[in-house]
């Protein structure tokens, strides 16, 4: 008999549980800036590091939904977190020396940059840009006979190539 008493009681208790559980859980869609798979990967570990227990960021959106306990963490801890991994949120920029170490496929195009970071100049060997990498997905314009690297619609294309 003393059985059939404990099982309701268990019931109700992890009825309670999960109420109490759940009333803490907030869903959230964060604008945060990146490129690639790569980013997708950095931005969902930062989250969930933060305290997130559901993180997914899709590239084309640009939108990362979140899911967090708001008694353990918040929005502005995630997203403090992914800007201190190098990626731009809708509250917080990522320092710059932290954005410059991101690989290069995963520099997108940032709000308010400085002449001086929007443009570095290359190294030309044989035509072409010694370090791919300092120019990728970049336009390139020729200046006092050197190429400069400058943010433009030339996404994708191959780097710092003399124009003909």
């Amino acid at each position: 008999m003393k059985t059939l008493k404990i099982v309701p009681f268990l019931a109700i208790l992890l009825l309670f549980v999960q109420t109490g559980f759940s009333q803490t859980q907030t869903s959230e869609k964060i604008s945060v800036s990146g490129e690639c798979g790569m980013c997708k990967k950095k931005i969902e570990k930062a989250a969930k590091d933060a305290g997130a227990s559901y993180a997914v960021w899709a590239s084309d959106t640009k939108i990362l939904e979140v899911k967090y306990d708001g008694k353990t963490t918040s929005s502005d801890k995630i997203q403090q977190q992914i800007a201190d991994a190098g990626y731009d949120t809708q509250k917080f920029r990522a320092k710059d020396e932290v954005y410059e170490k991101l690989s290069p496929c995963c520099h997108y195009e940032r709000e308010g940059i400085s002449a001086k970071t929007d443009s570095k100049k290359c190294d030309m060997k044989d035509g072409k840009c010694a370090d791919g990498s300092q120019c990728n997905g970049k336009d390139h314009a020729k200046k006092d006979g050197a190429m400069n690297c400058s943010e433009g619609s030339g996404k994708g294309k191959s780097c710092c190539q003399k124009k003909s």
